[in-house]
């Protein structure tokens, strides 16, 4: 049989292996499954407390004996931990203004006090159980100290590429229309019209919505790797702030002829508009490249672009 000690240990591995588990889970994450995955990994949390704190209680071999209701001894069982069980906070209260015995001069072999009164073994399983989560708690707290920082070691791989590349970083603000400002910012830095008509708006709804017309345009090249339908995902990147992707990349640079390099941590991606879209610049030069920054962990609200210019360019502040 398993000891107390063997049982701990292995608790603390199980407790080690689900935390290296939810965070792979959600450094995998996309924006549109990370609500799901969030809620299955809070799930994985809660059963493996659960399962901890009854094969402790299994192995301290006590039930529970409330003194009010003696002939259902189950029936007490579940009361107690319905009422108790479910809230860590009311446990702590509960600790805070009660002892954990019945005041009692003596007691004999029964369990019960000199004065008839039982042992509230409920509340002593209640307290054991509020101290094991307590201190898993703080065992979680620390591991997660010594797990390594994702966003500066993200920002680290990519700021490396820039020198190599003589590119500085333009920072875009993080609202939802990052992509298209980024893309904006280095078409006029490039000295390409954002639109045809010349038309004086906000420069991210001009690349948004010249995004969204070309994406309607030619339904076979997109439908498929949506999950919604085409005309609704049109709808939400013309009007709306919708987080734009690689899909929309493509898209822009096919129509403004542009490679498109995105730096981000792993190889450089670069999206290129195909043949029949290639433009060439003014005394035969070839199409323009234009530079992002692409980071997937680096800013509070998820997936972000930056626009990257080259060196001798001036940043505006």
């Amino acid at each position: 049989m398993e000891s107390l000690e063997e049982m701990q240990s292995r608790h603390r591995k199980e407790q080690k292996d689900l935390q290296s588990r939810v965070t792979q889970k959600k450094k995998n994450t996309s924006k549109k499954t990370r609500k799901g995955v969030n809620t299955e990994c809070e799930e994985l949390e809660r059963q493996l407390k659960e399962r901890q704190a009854q094969e402790l209680s299994a192995l301290n071999g006590e039930s529970l004996e409330p003194p009010e209701l003696e002939a259902d001894e189950s029936a007490n069982e579940e009361s107690a931990d319905t009422a108790q069980g479910n809230d860590v906070n009311g446990v702590a209260d509960s600790l805070a203004s009660n002892s954990i015995f019945e005041p009692a001069e003596s007691e004999n072999g029964d369990g019960k006090a000199g004065g008839g009164k039982k042992r509230n073994r409920a509340k002593e399983r209640l307290a054991r159980r509020a101290a094991e989560t307590a201190a898993a708690v703080e065992e979680a707290k620390v591991e997660a100290q010594n797990q390594p920082d994702i966003k500066a070691l993200e920002r680290k791989k990519i700021s490396s590429q820039f020198e190599s590349h003589g590119l500085v970083e333009q920072m875009i603000r993080p609202d939802g229309h990052c992509l298209f400002n980024a893309v904006a910012d280095q078409l006029q830095m490039a000295g390409i019209p954002l639109a045809d008509d010349g038309g004086e708006v906000e420069r991210y709804k001009t690349v948004r919505v010249r995004a969204a017309k070309y994406m309607e345009e030619h339904v076979d090249e997109f439908d498929g790797f949506l999950e919604e339908p085409l005309h609704v995902h049109v709808r939400n990147i013309r009007d709306t702030a919708e987080w734009g992707g690689h899909l929309e990349l493509l898209a822009l640079s096919r129509v403004y002829g542009v490679d498109i390099c995105v730096l981000q941590d792993g190889p450089m991606q670069t999206i290129e508009p195909g043949e029949g879209y290639e433009k060439k610049g003014k005394e035969g030069k070839e199409k323009e490249k234009i530079w992002l920054a692409y980071y997937r962990h680096g800013f509070g609200l998820g997936e972000h672009y930056n626009s990257l210019r080259k060196v001798s360019s001036k940043v505006a502040p």
